[in-house]
């Protein structure tokens, strides 16, 4: 072998060229960081290594109102690149903080907005005080002041993908504890089956601590809608000519003449917590209010551990005279309904938003003018596709589901009325069908297949009053001032009685009634 030859073969391969010139420039970076680093150390300490932040950060005293700063603090929702390269204050929560080596990023929210911060060694910026900051318990309020940086790319992580935050100055207003029962980026990660196994917080966990579970993106989008729903019922009502009144929630006898009420001691007698504003709305009616509406708990003692059943809820009641026929009230709410899902689509957009990210549903849909179908309809659409059931039988559950999904497959709504129930499964103050006496003037609503509404036409004559009372057993002494109110003359009337919390959750497609309940009372459940 030629000297040449050898030469040849002695030279290193390609590859290990290209190994050894990549471990050459790592090297070279790691020594360029360390000396930027020293360099930055340098920079930022004073005098016999004073900290030159020292006055930038810290614990603020326990605010007790002892002063008021001439300072504006902005909302995080109102970052943008409108702002950039101003200087602001804000408050905010840390809800997660990451340290890598002389930086520190973390993400504030306010409500349902959320922005990335950035904190780093620098002239101004002393690694003491970036060492504080990545000290910060998760959850803690803050105080930041900071510049507004146009983000390039933008983080998706974020409400406010446009921006960040270069702090400046950084104090806790509030610390969290370090141990946290639950961790608010979990309680918040998507339930797509398309995104894989993912760490999810149960409902038991959620809420024992819902004050920490409250504050997800996801609740605060959720109960800033549910307030929507009680507005958009409210204004559309008020526009409609109704008044709001308040009732009793301590009465004599049950409303709808059931066992399920809960029973109080009133000093020396009994007393039980209203099932309904039942009596008082027509009571009203027949005190010429002609057209009312309440707001308030209702208490229901069903011990029913279910996915949309709750021992005190919110009721949504109206009640209203009509002039000639009791469809006069269907179409009334039918239209208060179309209002809400219409003002829920244009002013609660990115809410229904926030919430799909967590929990995806189909979109809802709706009519206009609502679908209506008498409830022999049903039936027979129930038993074409393999129900059995009477004609006077009550739905199932399953049975409202299904219908539900076949009502969306042949009309294309999500939201339906049901009218002319069978007499037998009405309250006794149901008027019947004057045509048929085994069916009444009776309508349940119902959203993606579960009921939302329960009414009728009510029964204004007493004597009539009085001989369906006796049917269903109610003692009449403990309904008289009920029935003595129709014995002045009272115009026709109906109405009906609404469960807001079943409404956000079905409007949203979400799969439990607790997640719309701020605090949920079911029959396990007293606290917090």
């Amino acid at each position: 072998m030629s000297d040449a030859q050898n030469a040849e073969n002695q030279q290193p391969s390609k590859k290990a060229q290209k190994k050894a010139e990549k471990a050459a420039k790592k090297a070279e970076l790691i020594q360029e960081k360390k000396q930027a680093a020293g360099d930055n150390a340098a920079a930022t300490d004073g005098p016999d290594g004073e900290d030159i932040s020292k006055d930038l950060y810290g614990k603020l005293p326990l605010i007790q109102s002892t002063s008021k700063p001439d300072r504006t603090l902005t909302k995080l929702k109102d970052l943008g690149v409108a702002l950039a390269d101003q200087s602001l204050w804000v408050r905010a929560r840390v809800q997660t903080s990451r340290a890598k080596g002389k930086q520190c990023f973390f993400v504030l929210r306010q409500q349902q907005f959320t922005v990335q911060a950035y904190l780093a060694v620098g002239e101004k910026i002393s690694k003491q005080m970036v060492k504080f900051a990545a000290g910060i318990s998760k959850e803690s309020i803050v105080d930041i002041k900071g510049i507004v940086k146009k983000a390039d790319p933008k983080i998706e992580s974020c409400s406010q993908q446009d921006v960040e935050v270069h702090v400046e100055e950084l104090y806790v207003v509030s610390a969290a504890e370090p141990q946290l029962p639950l961790l608010i980026e979990d309680a918040m990660r998507s339930e797509n089956a398309e995104d894989g196994p993912q760490i999810t917080v149960n409902q038991d966990t959620r809420l024992n601590n819902r004050v920490l579970d409250l504050r997800t993106t996801t609740n605060q989008a959720v109960f800033r809608l549910e307030a929507g729903v009680c507005k958009l019922f409210r204004d559309t009502l008020d526009k409609f000519g109704f008044v709001e009144i308040h009732t009793p929630k301590i009465i004599s006898a049950a409303s709808e003449g059931g066992a399920n009420v809960f029973a109080v001691s009133y000093f020396k007698n009994s007393a039980y917590l209203a099932q309904s504003p039942q009596f008082y709305k027509q009571m009203a009616i027949a005190s010429d209010f002609n057209r009312v509406y309440t707001v308030g708990s209702v208490f229901r003692a069903e011990d029913s551990n279910t996915h949309r059943h709750l021992t005190e809820f919110i009721g949504l009641d109206l009640e209203m005279a009509f002039n000639y026929h009791y469809h006069e009230v269907t179409d009334t709410i039918g239209n208060l309904f179309v209002e809400i899902f219409k003002g829920l689509r244009d002013h609660y957009a990115d809410e229904i938003a926030t919430v799909n990210q967590q929990y995806p549903a189909e979109p809802f849909k709706f009519l206009e003018p609502s679908l209506r179908l008498e409830y022999r309809e049903a039936v027979q659409l129930l038993r074409e596709n393999g129900v059995e059931m009477g004609d006077e039988d009550d739905l199932s559950t399953p049975s409202e589901k299904l219908l539900g999904k076949l009502v969306r497959a042949k009309y294309d709504t999500d939201f339906f009325i049901l009218d002319k129930y069978p007499l037998a499964v009405r309250p006794f103050y149901t008027m019947p069908d004057p045509n048929n006496p085994r069916y009444s003037n009776s309508y349940d609503m119902f959203i993606r297949g579960e009921e939302i509404l329960s009414g009728a036409q009510r029964i204004h004559d007493p004597e009539l009053l009085v001989e369906r009372s006796k049917h269903h057993g109610i003692k009449l002494d403990t309904i008289q001032s009920y029935i003595d109110a129709f014995k002045f003359g009272c115009f026709p009337h109906g109405g009906g009685g609404i469960g807001m919390e079943r409404v956000v959750m079905l409007y949203l497609g979400l799969d439990n009634i607790r997640k719309t309940s701020m605090f949920p009372r079911d029959p396990k459940r007293l606290t917090p």
